[in-house]
């Protein structure tokens, strides 16, 4: 899947913050007449019909089950069967990685129950003198329907138990046995009986095949995932591949007649936004934002960047700010039209011609931008409504709160 990592506005040094100007020259919730002198498509030489022009990104995610199926071993699933996202991971229990990636895996177990599958598959090191027994104590838990809990607790508590010696790890694993419920006796039993010991010389046998130290982790394909461990970072890659069982394989169709007016009403969780869209002036972008609206793409999909004084974007279901609707189109930069007022809405890009889903609405004139970017509409009421929506301001490895949503959008020919 080609992953376009959007060049954020936001990014471009803003001087200052001037004062807000009026959103239209037209009373709030009014349309204002058609402006003159303007109603030749600025992409010359575009037919209106047909398909729309532009560059298909969309690549299916590679199937993870091949990878799944090819290793032996005793493996551990949590997630739905057909999930869309799997990831396939290998880890001992004694190693400082592991616990890290460990906890990252719980939140993504907890925060994507529904649509990830996580394939567990244990990985005892040679050599480490106390990962057999950590995985016939996980093995052990699981026979009384209790692996994750041992399996969370021991990376919990990995700092505290690696001091200890063998001897007294079997101890304590028995007593922690008892604090997550199990009976203790059919866990001690179960710890030194065949069952387990099977599946500790599988999952030993398993890894001696394998060329690769743990942790190791697949995400929906062949090739081992080399990024950062932390949850916001795989949760931006869940997210991103979760989008992808979205994305388009061909370019919209043509929908717009770009010599009528069309009004753009945004119903967020803060109330409405209504905009004026600009179809004789930005026909590409006001197709492709009514296509995709009409579609239900923009639903649910929240603000996920907001400046305060200066800028709202949205249009990227992942909530990242990388997504795309797996197609790219051109930029137009309508004659006459600056960045010069708040309310103006605009494609957001990561360089020329790579416009996708996500827009900007401005909340401030911003100059800086003339020129790069495609404006196709203006707010004519709802200014109140993007003032209060929440701040936010995406960046690698961190997490942030819920932002605002659109719920829906409504389209209105005249």
């Amino acid at each position: 899947m080609h992953r376009i990592h959007s060049r954020s506005v936001l990014t471009i040094s803003l001087a200052a913050v001037l004062l807000l100007a009026a959103c239209s020259s037209a009373a709030p919730g009014t349309l204002p007449p058609p402006t003159p002198g303007l109603r030749t498509p600025t992409s010359a030489g575009i037919s209106t019909t047909g398909i729309m022009p532009c560059k298909v990104l969309h690549v299916p995610a590679t199937p993870a089950a091949a990878l799944e199926a090819s290793f032996e071993g005793h493996a551990h699933i949590s997630g739905p069967a057909d999930a869309p996202v799997t990831i396939v991971v290998f880890s001992d229990y004694q190693c400082a990685a592991c616990a890290i990636l460990a906890q990252s895996l719980k939140q993504v177990r907890q925060n994507h129950a529904g649509d990830v599958k996580i394939v567990y598959l244990n990985a005892p090191v040679s050599g480490n003198d106390k990962d057999a027994l950590a995985v016939q104590a996980v093995e052990a838990a699981d026979l009384q329907g209790k692996y994750w809990e041992m399996h969370d607790l021991l990376f919990e508590k990995q700092v505290m138990w690696l001091a200890f010696a063998p001897a007294d790890f079997e101890s304590w694993l028995i007593q922690q046995a008892a604090s997550l419920g199990l009976d203790p006796a059919r866990f001690k039993a179960d710890f030194e009986g065949k069952t387990v010991a099977d599946r500790l010389q599988e999952a030993e046998q398993s890894m001696a095949k394998q060329p690769l130290k743990p942790p190791v982790m697949f995400v929906n394909g062949t090739i081992p995932y080399n990024g950062l461990a932390d949850y916001a970072s795989l949760d931006t890659v869940i997210r991103m591949d979760l989008l992808a069982t979205r994305q388009y394989s061909a370019c919209p169709h043509w929908i717009i007649d770009p010599f009528k007016q069309y009004v753009a009403t945004l119903h967020t969780s803060k109330g409405d936004v209504v905009i004026q869209l600009y179809p004789d002036k930005a026909p590409l972008a006001v197709n492709n934002f009514v296509f995709l609206a009409e579609q239900g793409w923009y639903d649910g999909v929240t603000f996920h960047r907001v400046i305060p004084n200066i800028i709202a974007q949205t249009g990227d279901p992942s909530g990242t700010g990388m997504g795309n609707p797996g197609y790219l189109f051109s930029t137009e930069i309508p004659s006459g039209l600056l960045f010069n007022q708040p309310g103006q809405v605009a494609m957001d890009n990561s360089g020329a011609n790579t416009n996708g889903s996500q827009f900007f609405i401005n909340l401030a004139p911003n100059a800086q931008l003339d020129g790069q970017y495609t404006i196709f509409g203006q707010v004519l009421s709802g200014m109140g409504v993007l003032s209060s929506l929440s701040p936010r301001d995406p960046k690698p490895a961190v997490s942030l709160p819920p932002g605002d949503v659109i719920t829906s959008i409504t389209i209105e020919q005249h």
